[in-house]
């Protein structure tokens, strides 16, 4: 299967969605239980790819750990063999070796990390040579490249004889993933406290106690859902999305307040959130410094909609699976919209320049699960294709299953239709 196309309900839009686990927090977890030596008692993982490379890279006893095209798993694997003493080389896809790790093996190496780069300084892919823990517990480090960068650090902190004192430097980007991380860690036991006005996070030479822990739906994933509720054209439709807790640790439960002015109301019940249609707004301004990876989405239902959305905090969104600024600028364009640079690498405007297309547009993805997710919901109103709809499996494997409930989805192959 190499697309996919997708049809417009004829009705309203009423459907349940049993979510995927949240795969960051499934990630997060799989590091703290093996930092227990495995004792925890981990239940509703994620599926998606990554976490599921995550687990068996974490039990496998082979020198070569591949992440594939993981990134949280690259970075958080590498601080977490390196901690360990364990000597491995770290490798992944050809574009996963173009994804900068520098700050984090320079930070690892000052707490004591012998690591080599095998091909072009600071990318992967990394040898691990072994740890001997310096005398260093105080590391410096950008806060506005990449988060993970900062978590991977903060989950190893409670198994560094001093500790970690953690001072961030410049504006800090996606602090809700950290929020996360810190909570983790603390649920388990660390000692561990932010103090954000002045950037500096302390953690304390402490072992994490294993204890159970279930794992939330993911809220990365609700967004396509709160896009679907958004696009669909009847007003009585709605959504019910399960597993989602109204106070989350997730920084993409932001989607709550982005789609209000999109015209979707949340109502929590007892087993998730109830999506359901209000009145949009004309135009939207958001900073998606802290939740990057709903940019897609948002930029994509502003667009059907005709609804003016400025957008800030996406630059991180250059280094991601691909370039998802370059990316939406070229797609956004099938469905007669625009990604405009106001200023340059900060203030992005995204605009209707055309009336929607009644013929199908065909979106590439770029091997980016996100791309193939986002511009799904357009099939609320017109017909869609999407290519390689595969990529989905990284972090929503059911994600094509799921949108079955409300469209028409069929598989395509070398330009012929196949029933799917």
């Amino acid at each position: 299967m190499n697309a996919v196309k997708l049809t417009p309900p004829t009705g309203p839009v009423r459907a349940t969605i049993p979510l995927a686990s949240s795969k960051s927090e499934s990630n997060r977890a799989l590091i703290i239980d093996a930092l227990t030596n495995f004792r925890c008692d981990l239940q509703n993982l994620s599926t998606a790819r990554d976490t599921q490379t995550m687990i068996r890279l974490l039990q496998s006893g082979d020198p070569v750990a591949d992440v594939l095209d993981a990134g949280t798993t690259m970075r958080f694997l590498t601080a977490y063999f390196a901690v360990t003493g364990q000597q491995k080389t770290m490798t992944g896809t050809p574009r996963m070796c173009e994804r900068p790790i520098g700050i984090l093996v320079d930070a690892l190496r000052t707490l004591g990390a012998d690591i080599t780069y095998l091909k072009n300084e600071g990318y992967p892919p990394l040898q691990l040579n072994g740890f001997s823990p310096s005398a260093e517990a105080n590391v410096r480090i950008r806060g506005d490249v990449s988060s993970q960068y900062i978590s991977a650090l903060l989950m190893i902190a409670p198994t560094l004889p001093n500790g970690l004192t953690l001072e961030l430097t410049g504006a800090i980007g996606s602090q809700p993933y950290i929020d996360m991380t810190l909570e983790q860690m603390t649920y388990f036991g660390a000692d561990a406290t932010a103090d954000w006005i002045n950037k500096v996070i302390t953690v304390k030479p402490s072992p994490y106690t294993p204890k159970p822990y279930t794992i939330e739906s993911d809220w990365s994933g609700a967004s396509y859902w709160y896009s679907v509720a958004a696009l669909a054209q009847d007003e009585t439709s709605e959504l019910e999305l399960l597993g989602l807790k109204a106070k989350s640790l997730q920084g993409d439960s932001a989607i709550v307040d982005i789609m209000r002015p999109l015209g979707v109301e949340s109502t929590f019940t007892d087993t998730g959130v109830l999506l359901t249609k209000r009145p949009t707004e004309t135009a939207l301004a958001w900073d998606f410094t802290h939740c990057p990876d709903l940019a897609q989405t948002v930029a994509v239902a502003a667009a059907m909609k005709g609804v003016v959305l400025t957008l800030t905090g996406i630059e991180s969104l250059k280094i991601k699976e691909t370039d998802r600024v370059a990316a939406l600028q070229a797609e956004l364009q099938k469905i007669g919209a625009e990604l405009v640079e106001i200023e340059p690498n900060h203030l992005y405007e995204v605009r209707q320049v055309a009336t929607t297309n009644q013929s199908a547009a065909t979106i590439e993805t770029y091997d980016d699960h996100r791309m193939a997710m986002a511009f799904a919901p357009v099939s609320m109103r017109q017909e869609i294709v999407i290519e390689e709809p595969g990529v989905v499996a990284k972090s929503y494997p059911s994600f094509w299953d799921d949108m079955a409930r409300i469209v028409d989805v069929q598989a395509m192959q070398a330009g012929t239709n196949v029933a799917g």
